[in-house]
This record gives C-alpha cells, structure tokens and sequence, in this order.
C-alpha cells in the first residue's frame, strides 16, 4: 500500500516586491521577511520550509539584485520605507501576521510598521542582529565598507569560489549601505507590537547589550534573546532561529510575559 505525498506548491511572485517561497493551502501566520544588506529574498527559502505548515513566509525583492536587477532603488531610506509600506499594504487583510528582520532589514522592518496605520499594524515584530534605530545613525557611522560587511556577515565564504558572485554581492551592499546612511532617526510614540530582539551568540558586530535599547521602541510584550549562530542567521543555506520563532509564534496564541529581558538560548 503506498502512501501519497502532497506535492509542494511552487515558489510565487506577488507583484515587484514579495516572494512566497512555500506557498500554504490555507491562510496561516504571514510571517513577512526583509533581507540584510545586499540580501535577496532567496534567502528566506529555507527559512519558509521549516515554518510551514504554522506560518507562510513573504520575502522582500529588494531592487537592484536578482530578479529586479534593474530596478533602481528608492533614493533614500524614506523612500524605500514608502515603497515598500506600499507594497505590503494589500496583502495585510484576512489574517494574522508579523515582520522578521536580520541586520538592515531589522531596521527596515521595524520603520514600516510604523509607517502602516496603527490599526493595520503586524502583531509581532522580530528585529534580528541589528542595534536599535535610536542607536542605529552612531553605529553606522562607522567607516564600514562593503568588503568588511561582506567578510563580517561571513557570506564571504559562500560566494568566494564564483568571482561573479562576490562582485554581485558587493554591488548588493554598497547599494543598501548607501540607503542606510540617508536614515534619521525622528522620535516617536512607541508602536504597539510585540517585539523581541534577537542576536548570534557568535555575532562579530553585535552584543546582547545592544539588544535593550529596542524595549523603548514598543508599547507591547518585549523581550531579548541570543540564539546559535553569527551576524547573519536565516541565510540560504541555514533556516535561522526557527526555535524562536516557532515559539513565539505558539506564544501569541496565550500570553507572553510583557518585557522579559532576559537573555535565553535557544
């Protein structure tokens, strides 16, 4: 007697900006993924197969790589929050969901859930391996080139046997460097997302220290974790902290203490 598989649906587009890479037949969690600098949706491909079936990932395309090589990029940080606000916005009706975000995209993330109206704002943000925006302009000024990034986040050791590969992603960072040096950070009233702030215990740039500064940026649950791994933890050949995630996932069904700082490994 043989046992039937279900096939895995294929990877889809939604518009310029979004990529499913592992479609689910019913409307789970939406868990929307922004990529590190120079990062592509790609890399969230893994990550997508290891939280399906309790969340659907939608990765950010960022212009200027990949399939949207020759889109440009918005001219500024501003611009790029719009846009992509934009592009979210009519896929957030019917369901539950939440941003992930590592590095850059942990910035980008948090900015635009601001930007979307305060009704239409995602449950749950996680902001991955990234300072917080308040202390975000003094980390960045930093004279950091693209080649150090690229050495740091250790995605020199993917694409250093393909020549063309370490020119593309050179070309990635310097693009989303340049974006990143147009951020300011403006005061603001805290959102009300939950929101839990996450690093690798091997992270080359980033200490649990620098995780606390992300609790005045929310009027939710808080909390601050160190998880396996470096500077970057979802890549395309690693799922990320889907421990974490899963968990928090599961804890938004009951209760998550408000503002728990304690450091935890998962």
């Amino acid at each position: 007697m043989s046992t039937a598989v279900r096939p895995t649906a294929r990877p889809r587009i939604e518009g310029d900006w979004l990529l499913v890479p592992a479609p689910q037949p019913h409307r789970p969690f939406r868990l929307f993924c922004f990529p590190h600098a120079g990062g592509d949706a790609t890399a969230y491909t893994p990550l997508a197969r290891a939280l399906a079936p309790a969340a659907e990932v939608w990765a950010l395309r960022p212009p200027a790589r990949g399939g949207r090589s020759r889109h440009p990029m918005p001219p500024d940080f501003d611009a790029l929050v719009a846009a992509v606000t934009g592009a979210i916005a009519p896929h957030l009706d019917g369901g539950r969901f939440g941003f992930y975000g590592q590095s850059f995209g942990a910035l980008l993330a948090y900015e635009v859930a601001r930007a979307l109206p305060a009704d239409r704002r995602p449950e749950l943000v996680v902001a991955a391996a990234a300072p917080s925006p308040a202390a975000w302009t003094e980390r960045e000024s930093r004279d950091l080139d693209a080649s150090e990034l690229l050495r740091l986040t250790g995605l020199e050791e993917v694409v250093r046997a393909e020549p063309e590969l370490v020119d593309l992603a050179l070309a990635g960072i310097r693009t989303d460097l340049a974006v990143s040096a147009t951020y300011r950070y403006r005061p603001h009233a805290p959102i009300g997302s939950a929101l839990y702030a996450v690093a690798g215990a091997d992270d080359p740039m980033l200490g649990a220290t620098d995780l606390t500064g992300w609790a005045a940026h929310t009027r939710g649950d808080f909390g601050h974790h160190v998880v396996p791994g470096g500077h970057l933890l979802a890549t395309v050949d690693r799922p990320g902290p889907v421990g974490l995630l899963t968990t928090l996932l599961a804890g938004r069904q009951t209760s998550v203490p408000a503002h728990d700082t304690r450091e935890q490994q998962w």
